[in-house]
């Protein structure tokens, strides 16, 4: 019998049929801007390749001297929220291969702030001659320097959860969190805990062909694909030799020279596992990045890995996973500062002719963080169950208080259009009813 990867475990969807239409009363979507907190000042703004204003994904922008930050979402933007006490601080921007960017908080205007950064070309002359030929070799080096290199203190750490299920292009859910994690050190075999502050959503059941998409496990899908603290999920003991491993290219990150070595699954290995890429910062033997997707060897299988319930006569199957874990680094420690798991996947109706494409997206940023000096986690009644389905703890869009000071990914255009035109037909459904 085919083994079960130990991720899988702890992953899973689950397909609902409903009865009709749900609905809600329209004013627990309305979708609230306006703050009454005062306490910060807001930036928004947008970053982008200098030569060819591409924007650029997931690039990180922190308050320096302070544990603040938060990244740009899929569309370069970001929205970055600064108590009104840091008045002279400078500002970094970093992405992966491109040159770090250092901008004082006083330059940035409430909006419309474009950073332009520039590719950070590695010169030949650069290469340590001296550098690890073995891409096996460094590779299990990093990992067992996870104790060393990475926080050794237990952490509190504020964070960022969205969800995002997708018909095609079209959203069609949305849910949202800001938690909190307790963060035990990378060297010990204590998990991490997260407690929920407060979370809301946004779904348009019309779009969802009467299956309700749910994701169990929330912020646990992304706090586990932090490779340094879990390898067992993709790196188990031993596990390390089911891959093989070699050099790619070599990039730069916050100005530190990265090797990226490539790693796919041993062909006499049947059951799925992973291909990717390892982002490795060579002279402080540390990972900086992880991409990676599941290898879908076998259909049925991997459907069994993450369907947990659906109704009779319905065909579900992942046509894609994949992963990503990007770290931080302050005071010589690297850090875990933001994952994502994104899913795409079919829906196969026995009775109907073409089947629905639908994607799943789940992404945790940092976006703050400071000792946890007592080393004391939640109660058991106060965190976060590993069997949490977000969506259905959450409320809908209705406190206008809601992110006060949190930092959050700013919304996709196509998020926030969804939800003004959810909030538009629940309104006329509600009108309609009376």
């Amino acid at each position: 019998m085919r083994s079960i990867p130990p991720f899988f475990q702890k992953m899973s969807f689950i397909f609902l049929m409903l009865i009709g239409l749900l609905l809600c009363p329209a004013h627990s979507l309305a979708f609230q801007d306006n703050q009454t907190d005062t306490d910060f000042n807001q930036y928004e703004g947008e970053v982008v390749d200098e030569s060819n204003n591409r924007p650029l994904v997931f690039a990180t922008i922190s308050v320096e001297g302070t544990n603040i930050s938060t990244i740009t979402n899929t569309e370069g933007d970001f929205l970055l929220k600064v108590p009104k006490s840091i008045t002279d601080a400078n500002v970094i921007i970093s992405f992966l291969g491109y040159r770090t960017k250092t901008i004082p908080l006083l330059q940035f205007q409430p909006e419309d702030n474009t950073i332009g950064l520039l590719v950070s070309v590695t010169q030949l002359s650069e290469i340590n001659i001296n550098a690890p030929k073995d891409a096996k070799a460094l590779v299990k080096e990093t990992l067992a320097k996870k104790g060393e290199k990475y926080f050794d203190d237990h952490t509190l750490m504020t964070a960022f959860y969205r969800e995002t299920i997708k018909k095609r292009r079209r959203n069609v859910s949305l849910s949202e969190a800001v938690v909190s994690i307790y963060k035990t050190p990378y060297n010990s075999p204590r998990n991490d805990a997260v407690e929920l502050y407060k979370a809301r959503k946004s779904t348009d059941y019309s779009k969802l062909d009467t299956v309700a998409l749910k994701l169990q496990g929330g912020p646990f899908n992304t706090l586990y694909v932090d490779i340094m603290k879990y390898p067992e999920y993709i790196f188990a003991e031993g596990s390390v030799d089911n891959y093989t491993f070699s050099f790619d290219r070599s990039t730069r990150i916050n100005d530190r020279l990265i090797y990226v070595i490539k790693f796919n699954q041993l062909e006499t290995i049947l059951e799925p596992l992973y291909t990717g890429e390892l982002f490795i910062d060579v002279e402080n033997k540390t990972l900086t990045s992880a991409i990676y997707n599941l290898n879908i060897t076998d259909r049925d299988m991997a459907a069994r890995l993450f369907v947990r319930r659906k109704p009779s006569g319905v065909d579900v199957w992942p046509t894609e996973v994949a992963y990503r874990v990007d770290y931080r680094e302050k005071g010589g420690k690297w850090y875990y500062g933001y994952s994502s798991v994104m899913m795409e996947f079919k829906v196969d109706w026995a009775d109907k002719l073409f089947n629905s494409l639908y994607s799943m997206t789940a992404e945790m940023a940092v976006t703050d963080w400071e000792k946890n000096d007592s080393g004391q986690l939640p109660r058991n009644r106060e965190r976060v169950k590993k069997s949490i389905i977000l969506s259905d703890e959450a409320i809908g869009f209705s406190d206008p208080d809601f992110w006060g000071e949190y930092n959050i990914i700013e919304p996709e255009k196509s998020i926030e259009s969804a939800i003004r035109k959810i909030q538009r037909q629940l309104r006329r459904s509600q009108r309609n009813s009376k």
